[in-house]
């Protein structure tokens, strides 16, 4: 049972934190997220079946995906604007 082991799913979500640095956007830091508490839970002891564990995952990704949003997100109505130049 490959999906039982924690260090896979760190792994996996060291590899989507790494892919979310290269495409920024948040939306693969929250299935980051997911895959960080998938695999603390492994870690801890829990024993669960894949169809559970998956669908943990996605509750998971999409409450960090929500929390994310919220905390990132700019005021609605307003542009992000730029008034100094990164040659300056």
């Amino acid at each position: 049972m490959l999906w039982t082991i924690w260090w896979i799913w760190m792994g996996g979500a060291l590899v989507l934190a790494i892919l979310e640095m290269l495409l920024p956007g948040f939306v693969l830091l929250g299935f980051a997220i997911g895959a960080l508490g998938i695999a603390l839970l492994l870690l801890v002891g829990v024993a669960l079946s894949l169809p559970v564990l998956l669908f943990i995952f996605a509750g998971l990704s999409l409450i960090a995906w929500l929390v994310l949003r919220r905390v990132f997100m700019l005021p609605r109505g307003q542009v992000k604007r730029f008034t100094t130049d990164i040659n300056d």
